[in-house]
This record gives structure tokens, C-alpha cells and sequence, in this order.
């Protein structure tokens, strides 16, 4: 499968995870977006792409994605939440993503498919 943005295609799995996570940008993320929204999902928030663009961040830096509880935790500790708002934050991300936070993320995020890390 591919996606075509400004006349490049770009290749993705049959998910719609980019292969090469080094070909996102911000013009790809919107079209990801499009995607994802045009499937029936809920449109992106101001919220949804802050959490894109962690994601993105979170994977540059670590080479890994970020956990559900790894999200909720530095949320709890950044803004001095308790347990049970972490649960409403998990939630709102649910809400925002129903199909999984951490899978939908990353694929919008450009990275790869977290479906081996999640099952293991």
C-alpha cells in the first residue's frame, strides 16, 4: 500500500504504518490524519496532534514508542495528578483513539507497527 503526498509516494503496510518512519513530516502526519479520519474515526483534536508530536518526539529520542503507562505516568507527574485521573486521562485517550491510543498513535506518528511490542 502507499500514500501520495506533494506528488511522492510514500509506502506503508497494510495497516497504513509507514515503512520508512525517516519519510514523515508534518505534510505526511496531515495526511495520515485524513486517512484516519476519513475511515470513520474521530477527528484529530489540538489534543491529538500534541500527542502525535510526542509520540514522534518520545521515538526520536528512545527509539522505542511509548507505553499507555508510560504516558500516563509523566502526564501524572508532569501536572502532580493522582492514580484516578490517570484513569480518566487513559479514559479521554480512548475517547480520542478508540481503536488504542498506542497503535493509532503511532501509525499517525509515522512509526512502526507497535503490534509485536503489544503482544509481547
Amino acid at each position: 500500500m502507499s500514500l501520495t503526498v506533494n506528488g511522492k509516494t510514500i509506502a506503508t503496510d497494510e495497516e497504513g504504518y509507514l515503512l520508512d518512519p525517516d519519510e514523515w513530516d508534518e505534510e505526511v502526519a496531515k495526511a495520515l490524519v485524513c486517512e484516519y479520519e476519513k475511515e470513520g474515526n474521530p477527528k484529530i483534536t489540538a489534543d491529538g496532534w500534541s500527542l502525535i508530536r510526542y509520540f514522534r518526539d518520545y521515538y526520536e529520542d528512545h527509539q522505542v514508542h511509548p507505553t499507555m503507562h508510560k504516558i500516563l505516568r509523566e502526564r501524572a507527574k508532569k501536572e502532580g495528578r493522582d492514580f484516578h485521573e490517570e484513569e480518566s486521562f487513559r479514559d479521554y485517550l480512548y475517547e480520542l483513539f478508540p481503536r488504542g491510543p498506542v497503535p493509532t498513535l503511532c501509525r499517525l506518528a509515522g512509526l512502526p507497527n507497535p503490534k509485536e511490542e503489544l503482544e509481547t
